[in-house]
């Protein structure tokens, strides 16, 4: 089975950058509250039995709310790419994590490049979208934290540093390659 938290954190990518990407050998009808919120968010999104595309026609997204919840709702494993993407959004948008504790570790993280998030216990996140983050150096602290980060240096001015990314090897195979071959400078370094 295609993994939906890997096609989803690519959909977010082309999300966050006003961009479009067309995704082969994935199951659209796994990621149906993912789609849901990125057509929200201001995405033209369509898709066929084994693949989806997205395209933000150079849009900024607009900020959606966010709630997490087992499948089939929101996927927490979804949550971090979403706080990058409402960073970057147009507007205020809450998430409220209902699955694990402590799930914004990468909070602080975010506000290191730019990001106006404001923590309410170790379950809620207001995000203020930014009109752009900046480059710093940031650590991953766990895998979907470490995907969030990617997203959001991505759209970044300059060039960020991502430390310990062991974590997001995890789950994510050869990302530098693919988001390479999408046109994103990235690469890994010792």
């Amino acid at each position: 089975m295609p993994d939906r938290v890997e096609a989803g954190t690519y959909l977010v990518a082309a999300a966050v950058t006003g961009g479009r990407i067309r995704l082969r050998d994935v199951s659209p009808e796994t990621l149906g509250a993912v789609l849901d919120k990125l057509q929200q968010a201001g995405a033209q999104v369509t898709q066929g039995e084994d693949w989806i595309a997205l395209d933000m026609g150079g849009r900024r997204a607009k900020a959606v709310d966010i709630e997490t919840s087992p499948y089939p709702g929101f996927p927490t494993d979804m949550q971090a790419q979403f706080m990058t993407l409402n960073a970057l959004a147009e507007g205020t948008a809450t998430i409220t994590e209902n699955i694990f504790e402590n799930r914004f570790m990468h909070v602080h993280e975010m506000k290191r490049l730019g990001a106006n998030i404001e923590l309410h216990g170790h379950s809620m996140a207001v995000v203020h979208g930014v009109e752009e983050l900046r480059a710093a150096p940031v650590m991953a602290t766990d895998l979907r934290a470490s995907s969030s980060l990617v997203l959001a240096a991505l759209a970044a001015k300059g060039t960020t540093t991502i430390d310990r990314i062991y974590h997001i090897d995890r789950g994510y195979e050869t990302i530098e390659e693919k988001f390479g071959q999408l046109g994103a400078k990235v690469r890994r370094v010792s």
